[in-house]
């Protein structure tokens, strides 16, 4: 392969290609529409032409049939009169004209021919083009769903939703981590009360014990410290040995009393 003919491929393909980035398919499908409409308007322009041909063939054939007739009318005139070399004359004219006819015929037949091809192909033209308008209105429309379906997909695809997921996912973590500390915390809390309570109820209660076992010792004679406690059967044995009606009566008081509370 020569020189010249690999730069001449390869400045071809460069061209082309440009042609192919170049090309905006709306705009190509309008300027094709136009161009169909302009053969449409130039074979209407033909057809035009071509009818005027034929019926300016029409007028002349019909003119040299009629004179060709007149010929043969006036040579049979000449000829009832007698006078044959005027009749001759006649004759000769009529076959000039007869002549003409004839060839005018065939042109005409031919013109008949050619102008309903021309006709054919206007209406085909003509059909293309609507074809090629609505095609072109379809083609346009699907043109332009694409380029939003692209325009979707291009935005879609720099949407970071991968990274915001991940945003979410670290956030519900730490809300998690948040409520688990807080419900730590309430139950310490609850315990710490619950302990509280507890020694509080010890404490309160070591004060009644304390205070039940001085009557005790008041009542017995004796003295008892704090944390010892008489035995329960000896206690109600001296309590029975050594009461008196008066100490009863108050006892009965005093349970009438806490029975009203």
């Amino acid at each position: 392969m020569g020189l010249f003919d690999r730069i001449s491929r390869v400045v071809k393909a460069n061209l082309n290609d440009l042609v192919n980035k170049a090309e905006d398919p709306e705009k190509i499908l309008e300027q094709s529409v136009t161009d169909m409409q302009e053969d449409l308007v130039q074979l209407r322009q033909a057809v035009a032409s071509a009818i005027a041909t034929q019926k300016r063939t029409q007028t002349q054939y019909n003119q040299a049939e009629s004179q060709s007739n007149q010929w043969q009318q006036r040579a049979q005139l000449a000829l009832q009169k007698g006078d044959e070399t005027l009749a001759r004359e006649a004759l000769v004219r009529k076959k000039s004209h007869a002549e003409t006819a004839a060839t005018l015929k065939a042109s005409l037949e031919q013109q008949s021919t050619q102008v309903e091809s021309l006709k054919r192909n206007l209406i085909g033209l003509e059909s293309k083009i609507s074809e090629a308008k609505t095609k072109k209105d379809m083609l346009k429309a699907r043109i332009s769903a694409a380029k939003a379906q692209e325009q979707l997909n291009n935005t879609i695809g720099t949407l970071n939703t991968g990274s915001s997921m991940a945003a979410f996912d670290r956030m519900e973590e730490k809300v998690l981590q948040i409520e688990a500390r807080a419900g730590a915390s309430a139950e310490l809390a609850a315990g710490g009360s619950n302990l509280e309570e507890q020694f509080r109820l010890l404490e309160s209660g070591g004060d009644v014990d304390d205070e039940l076992a001085q009557m005790k010792a008041q009542l017995t004679g004796g003295s008892v410290s704090q944390g010892q406690l008489p035995a329960a059967g000896k206690t109600a044995a001296a309590s029975s040995s050594e009461s008196s009606p008066v100490i009863d009566a108050e006892l009965e008081e005093l349970r009438s009393q806490l029975n009203k509370m």
